[in-house]
């Protein structure tokens, strides 16, 4: 359909509206005078676990607060690409974020360390890992010195490969072009599949595999099934590596300023949303898979053998990219242990 000036217009306009939103600071009213603070929250995705989260925490800080704190929640990055949304809550234009904590590795390159390849095996081990202590004083304590505060972390699901092409075994990745995140892990470990990673943005995905620019994307089921990718890759290779989680973090400086009260009620409402997403995650994940094979995508897995020959090739990624990194080393150490007490 052919597009007036008028729609035009619009178009800019509304445009311009949400940039103002994403880069002007919320106005605080003081309460006492009848006020309310304006909490903006953001993330990439639409009606997925992250959307889920924001809403239920938006819910509970509302009723929490009595009103004086009123949320505004913005999905599928209508605040920006993910890198300003993070910055947004950084300097405190946006209030808060939730997504992979791999797109905070420019913030502190420890928040990779959940996503080291090998690290975990299933959803259970997952699941108890993260919520260890010792994980979980680690990663909601990153970013504080960078404006950030963590509030809660979670396991999503296993990482799979979207393809073009069926792939049904380990040679076959050899040459592959396959998108991944600007990840020094996800780089490494697509090299030691013997394939050629590419580090691409979520909203260029899509048009990249249309056009046969890239082989495969690495990423969440979720991701795929919501992006619509079958449209253009149908198989997905369910490798199982890595693991994905999911970090929620607050604007720090906002916080800071806030009365003591609501202060407590923004964590304490964070940590029960955390806690109780779980059944929602796990059942939207499994949802997906059925998704993905109704819309005419196929479901596909490596022999077992190969699998785990990849497995043992990719385990020491994490360790041996942060041999110079004292920091992300302990993190990784730190992790692999919690990992392991929690089998």
């Amino acid at each position: 359909m052919q597009r007036t000036w008028k729609d035009v217009r619009t178009g800019l306009a509304s445009a311009l509206v949400l940039s103002a939103l994403a880069l002007t600071p919320a106005q605080s009213a003081d309460p006492q005078n009848g006020g309310t603070y304006v909490m903006k929250l953001s993330t990439a995705t639409v009606n997925d676990h992250q959307h889920e989260w924001l809403k239920r925490f938006a819910a509970a800080v509302e009723k929490d607060s009595g009103g004086r704190i009123k949320a505004q929640i913005y999905p599928a990055s209508q605040l920006g690409a993910i890198p300003r949304q993070i910055e947004g809550t950084q300097f405190g234009s946006i209030q808060g974020w939730i997504g992979p904590p791999e797109f905070l590795v420019g913030v502190d390159q420890r928040y990779e360390a959940l996503s080291a390849p090998g690290l975990l095996a299933n959803r259970a081990q997952a699941a108890r890992t993260i919520a260890d202590p010792t994980v979980r004083a680690l990663m909601l304590g990153l970013g504080a010195n960078k404006g950030l505060l963590g509030v809660g972390i979670y396991g999503v699901g296993p990482s799979s490969i979207a393809m073009r092409k069926p792939v049904r075994h380990l040679a076959e990745f050899a040459g592959m072009k396959i998108r991944v995140l600007a990840s020094p892990f996800q780089l490494e470990m697509i090299k030691r599949m013997g394939g050629s990673p590419v580090a691409m943005s979520l909203g260029d995905v899509l048009t990249a595999l249309q056009q046969g620019t890239i082989d495969g994307a690495l990423g969440s089921l979720s991701i795929d099934t919501t992006m619509h990718y079958q449209d253009a890759a149908k198989y997905v290779v369910e490798t199982g590596q890595p693991w994905i989680s999911v970090a929620a973090v607050l604007s720090k400086k906002w916080v800071d300023e806030l009365p003591a009260d609501l202060q407590k009620i923004l964590r304490n409402d964070a940590a029960r949303v955390t806690a109780q997403i779980a059944p929602f995650t796990d059942t939207f994940f499994a949802a997906q898979r059925k998704a993905w094979t109704a819309s005419g995508g196929e479901l596909l897995s490596l022999p077992p053998a190969e699998e785990e020959m990849m497995t043992t090739e990719i385990s020491s990624i994490g360790s041996d990219l942060s041999q110079s990194k004292p920091e992300l080393n302990a993190a990784i150490e730190l992790v692999f242990a919690a990992a392991t007490r929690n089998k």
